[in-house]
This record gives structure tokens, C-alpha cells and sequence, in this order.
């Protein structure tokens, strides 16, 4: 599941989180990386890291804030969503989005 979430945060690229870790870093290792969040996953040690906060101008001048997970949260928000989303799907209401 990791592999194929992988795959996915991978065609999805983004940037870096507060890790500094780059989509294009992440994957010169990625054999390493995913065998560290495997084992942190299996072990319970797995710990996300804080979301790196930038701000996108809007068409008013405004600002939004926009938080950007490390690639590694990101596989594993994806993984998650793997799994979770075929049991809760049919719970959801047909005009559910999101």
C-alpha cells in the first residue's frame, strides 16, 4: 500500500514540506524512505512533522493560508485514504463530495 501511495503523492509531485525533503530528493531514496515509514508504522513510532505554512495571494489581495505536509505525511494520508475510503464509501451520502 505505501508503494502504490507513493506512486500517487509521486504523479501529484508538490512541494517540499518542513523537511526540506523534495518530491525529486524522496525519490533518489525511495527504497530507504519507504522502508523507514514501513517499520515506523508497524513499530507505532511513526510521528507526522508540522505542515509548513505559506500564503497564496488571492485576486482581492488577500492572502490564503496553505499548509503543505512532508512527501513522507503525504504517503501516508494517501495509504490511509486507501484504506479507509471503500469502508466508508457506502456510508456517505450520494451528494457527498470530499
Amino acid at each position: 500500500t505505501l508503494r502504490i501511495a507513493w506512486q500517487l503523492v509521486w504523479r501529484n509531485e508538490g512541494a517540499a514540506g518542513i523537511d526540506h525533503i523534495s518530491i525529486e530528493r524522496f525519490e533518489a531514496q525511495s527504497e530507504r524512505y519507504l522502508q523507514e515509514l514501513s517499520e515506523a508504522l508497524k513499530t507505532q513510532t511513526y510521528r507526522p512533522e508540522a505542515v509548513k505554512r505559506v500564503y497564496i495571494p488571492k485576486g482581492d489581495g488577500k492572502q490564503r493560508p496553505l499548509g503543505i505536509p512532508t512527501v513522507k505525511d503525504r504517503i501516508v494520508q494517501a495509504a490511509v485514504k486507501m484504506v479507509i475510503e471503500p469502508i466508508f464509501e457506502k456510508e456517505f451520502l450520494p451528494m457527498s463530495y470530499g
